[in-house]
């Protein structure tokens, strides 16, 4: 039975959605090995998660290696002009922009602890779903590098404790062993003897 053809639109349910999405990065990764193997092709493939997960692929080299070239190649083959989409801005061109960037950051806080006034428009609405996208990233980056450190650290105290516990038992078998063959030792001057039946000293 053929499968039916999946309507190309978003995903509402977010448990299907994360699914869905597993599963077709694994297979577009899987796709683009292949490609690279069975057509001796370099491809380098970057994909961000809605919650701003990394996921890249470099089949030759490293995904940095594979950036420069790309930017060596198109420098070639961009037209006169249009090397610089964007002209890069004078300081007070940015400093109006970080500034304009903060007080929007500043609205959303305040809307996130409800103290907004007033409403957000569409695109401080974007700028400040980015941001909270960053922020998780980010946090969920410091809390993978901390899980890590913590367990390497009781990884690290796992086999310290081993080592002690096994130069324990050596010391505990030694001993055992010395005790086992020491011979045996009385507090009496004479050893015992008998005689007719009695035991005199």
């Amino acid at each position: 039975m053929a499968r039916g053809r999946v309507q190309l639109r978003r995903i509402e349910n977010p448990v299907h959605r994360q699914v869905t999405f597993c599963k077709r990065r694994a297979g577009l990764l899987k796709k683009a090995k292949e490609l690279s193997v069975l057509c001796d092709a370099e491809i380098g493939l970057v994909i961000f998660s809605a919650h701003g997960k990394l996921y890249e692929l470099a089949t030759k080299g490293t995904m940095q290696g594979l950036i420069e070239r790309y930017m060596k190649f198109t420098r070639g083959t961009q037209p006169e002009g249009a090397t610089e989409a964007h002209p890069p801005l004078d300081a007070k061109e940015e400093t109006n922009v970080l500034k304009q960037e903060i007080e929007t950051l500043q609205k959303g806080i305040g809307y996130l602890f409800g103290g907004g006034i007033g409403t957000m428009a569409m695109d401080e609405l974007q700028v400040l779903e980015k941001n909270l996208e960053n922020w998780i990233y980010h946090i969920r980056s410091m809390k993978m590098n901390i899980m890590l450190q913590e367990i390497q650290a009781l990884r690290d105290k796992e086999g310290t404790l081993e080592a002690a516990n096994k130069y324990l038992h050596n010391k505990i078998m030694e001993n055992t062993a010395i005790a086992d063959f020491a011979p045996f030792t009385t507090d009496t001057m004479y050893p015992l003897i008998i005689q007719d039946g009695i035991f005199q000293l």
